[in-house]
């Protein structure tokens, strides 16, 4: 059999390419099956799984495994390419039955253990082939290289409106994960699995696209589905101990997405991209790895390269109500504490006060801004030395604008003929020229009349399986429609080149590597509770880049100096965005803001060639201490809150074991010290916080 070894040389792939056999990806070279009976159903591992209707699977089960189309592929051929500073392999194989010819790429970017791939089907054969589901990519040999899988945890996140990020771990083969159920003994693989997914177009509604496997702190994997609509992974239980389960990882499928789609003779369909990273330094190793995969996957947009500081009337302040005589005194308190960008947030386009079901034309309120109008609390921010922002909601018309009577009906979503409403809200369709036409239109006279330079663009409600016009089901709909809004969103960019453009969806309903490598941040929550925002924002980098996390920090004038200072660790963390009536702070209020957004350019400075590090473990809903570190090179950040229990607190930093360390904090600096001390052979840092608190430390050798 032939074999072929690709990609990093700290952790390569591995290619099994029989004649025989579908090709298998491997983490680990494959180990022959244990001596005994043979199998009745030969354990296969597919790199590419393909569902049709006429073909179903050749093993039954209601898991993207074993499909009759991925057993009977063989390998044809592959090729190699470097462009860009990024390597590629393309694997080629063919299905006889059906004409079938099935191509996975892989890309991995500069010397990064980080690879991404894609399949493609194209249809040679002679009839019209439905395809029910599609692995972007199947992983055998993860036994091989994480070892003993009783000893290897799953890590997942939940994630919801006002609590995003909320990871946890189970035993891979504990009471919630793969039993052990003896293969061997019935002659065939297991036909469980243990999966995660989404539903509609909140990648990020239910479950974070984010999952990892590591064993102690060895080896590690972490993967990731760079798509804005639904998905789905499966861990699925194997043969051999010796590689016990595989891992699919693929866009939405029938059974679960009402997603079906046709070729026809010489049509072609390409999955979802997905990503997966390699370490032997444990999660935190593989996530070092994603997060440079992830910087160097972002689409080369410039707008945001200096990463101003953002200042949005919305959390804690304005919350959805602007009018000149409240935002004047903000945007002259934002100016003064050195904000950058002023972004209005939402209600500016509202004549009737509530700014919900009103979304769509974008057009300026003729009664929330008197004699100035918006033009003139635009001019009024820029005046203050500051790049005026504004609130948009573009992918949904609200029930009472008059864009719901005056654009075309195919502009949008529908399903069965009737036009898909969610909470006040109608969809476009961005299939349609229709919608996409109105879309440019509004966007170039925000920006071009109005002169808007920065968007925070939101997304508060979702269609549903999704419109079923014109394709042959919901789900097709939906998956055209996510490539489509993307596709135009990249256009809108390049014809505004100069435009910086935040990813918001309900906080962070929408947290997926497709929009954080098109957009410059991401919103990572509306949690309006200062107390709560920390483990939000410390767990944040498992699923984007540090610099791109903006975290949201509202001082208000009745807090305590330590409360304030609390909010701004948390924004300090990763992108700061700030909030909150800043107008109504006293002098000393004022200077513990006016420190952090001093401090500011170092540290997303910082951030933007750092990588996350959990010297608590990734924190927990309650926890009551959370730390999160930022690490770039001999130079790490800590961001420490702690809401209750002992006045001591111990954080292990074991990469700097035997080392002698200074320690200093960054912030706040006129508050109490929290005498930190740094034991070099335990490698443990001990802080004394006094009750309710949160610092920035900076420790180097």
């Amino acid at each position: 059999m032939t074999s072929l070894t690709w990609g990093s040389d700290a952790a390569p792939l591995h290619l099994d390419l029989p004649a025989d056999a579908p090709v298998t990806l491997g983490l680990a070279p494959r180990t022959p099956l244990p001596d005994g009976p043979t199998p009745r159903h030969l354990p296969r591992h597919a790199m590419a799984e393909a569902l049709l209707l006429g073909e179903g699977r050749a093993l039954t089960s209601t898991r993207t495994d074993r499909t009759a189309v991925g057993d009977r592929l063989r390998y044809t051929g592959h090729r190699t390419a470097t462009r860009d500073g990024a390597e590629m392999i393309e694997i080629d194989q063919y299905d006889p039955e059906t004409g079938l010819l099935v191509t996975t790429t892989l890309t991995r970017y500069d010397d990064l253990a980080a690879y991404r791939a894609v399949t493609t089907l194209r249809n040679q054969g002679e009839r019209a082939l439905t395809v029910q589901a599609v692995t972007s990519v199947v992983l055998r040999g993860l036994t091989g290289f994480l070892g003993d899988p009783r000893r290897t945890r799953l890590w997942t996140a939940r994630n919801e409106w006002c609590a995003e990020s909320r990871w946890s771990a189970i035993d891979l083969m504990g009471p919630e994960g793969l039993p052990d159920l003896n293969p061997a003994a019935h002659g065939q693989s297991g036909r469980g699995s243990h999966s995660r997914g989404s539903t509609s177009t909140w990648s990020s509604g239910e479950y974070v696209p984010v999952a990892g496997l590591e064993s102690g702190d060895g080896p590690a994997l972490a993967w990731q589905i760079e798509a804005s609509n639904p998905w789905r992974w499966e861990l699925n239980s194997q043969y051999a101990d010796s590689d016990l389960f595989t891992l699919a990882l693929m866009g939405p499928d029938d059974l679960h997405h009402a997603w079906t789609t046709v070729l026809d003779p010489g049509d072609s369909f390409s999955t979802v991209p997905v990503s997966f990273a390699l370490s032997t330094a444990g999660l935190t190793g593989a996530i070092a790895e994603l997060t440079g995969h992830r910087r160097r996957s972002h689409l080369p947009f410039t707008a945001d390269a200096a990463r101003p500081l953002v200042f949005n009337d919305y959390m804690n302040a304005l919350m959805g109500d602007p009018t000149t005589e409240a935002l004047l005194p903000l945007i002259d308190a934002a100016a003064a504490i050195g904000a950058e960008v002023f972004c209005i947030d939402a209600g500016w386009y509202d004549d009737g006060y509530d700014w919900w079901p009103s979304v769509g034309a974008w057009e300026p309120s003729t009664r929330r801004f008197g004699d100035l109008g918006l033009t003139g609390v635009l001019e009024y921010i820029r005046a203050a030395g500051m790049a005026p922002g504004l609130w948009v909601e573009p992918e949904v018309i609200g029930v009472r604008s008059a864009r719901a009577a005056d654009l075309p009906e195919d502009a949008f979503m529908h399903r069965a003929g009737v036009r898909i409403v969610e909470h006040d809200r109608y969809f476009l369709d961005l299939r349609s020229p229709a919608a996409r036409d109105h879309l440019d239109r509004v966007f170039d006279r925000l920006i071009g009349e109005y002169g808007a330079r920065y968007f925070k663009w939101d997304y508060n409600v979702t269609p549903g399986t999704g419109p079923d016009t014109g394709v042959s089901g919901p789900g097709e709909g939906l998956l055209d429609h996510a490539r489509a809004h993307l596709d135009w969103f990249e256009a809108l960019r390049r014809r505004h080149p100069d435009v910086i453009i935040e990813a918001c969806s309900s906080g962070a309903q929408r947290m997926d590597q497709a929009i954080l490598s098109r957009y410059d941040l991401q919103s990572t929550s509306d949690q309006q509770d200062y107390r709560l925002y920390p483990t939000i924002a410390a767990a944040a980098p498992m699923a984007m880049a540090p610099e791109q996390a903006g975290n949201w920090a509202y001082p208000q004038h009745e807090m305590t100096d330590e409360q304030i200072a609390f909010n701004l660790v948390t924004g300090l963390s990763g992108r700061l965005y700030l909030s909150g009536n800043q107008d109504r702070l006293d002098p000393g209020q004022r200077d513990l803001v006016r420190a952090a957004t001093a401090l500011y350019p170092e540290v997303i400075a910082h951030h933007a060639a750092a990588t996350p590090l959990w010297p608590l473990g990734l924190p927990e809903w309650d926890a009551d201490t959370v730390a999160l570190g930022s690490l770039r090179g001999e130079e790490l950040l800590l961001f420490v809150w702690h809401r209750a229990g002992q006045s001591e607190v111990v954080l292990p930093l074991p990469r700097f074991a035997g080392r002698e360390l200074r320690v200093e904090t960054l912030y706040p600096t006129e508050l109490a010290d929290w005498a930190p001390t740094w034991d070099p052979a335990t490698a443990e840092l001990r802080v004394h916080p006094a009750g309710e608190s949160a610092r920035v430390l900076r420790v180097r050798p």
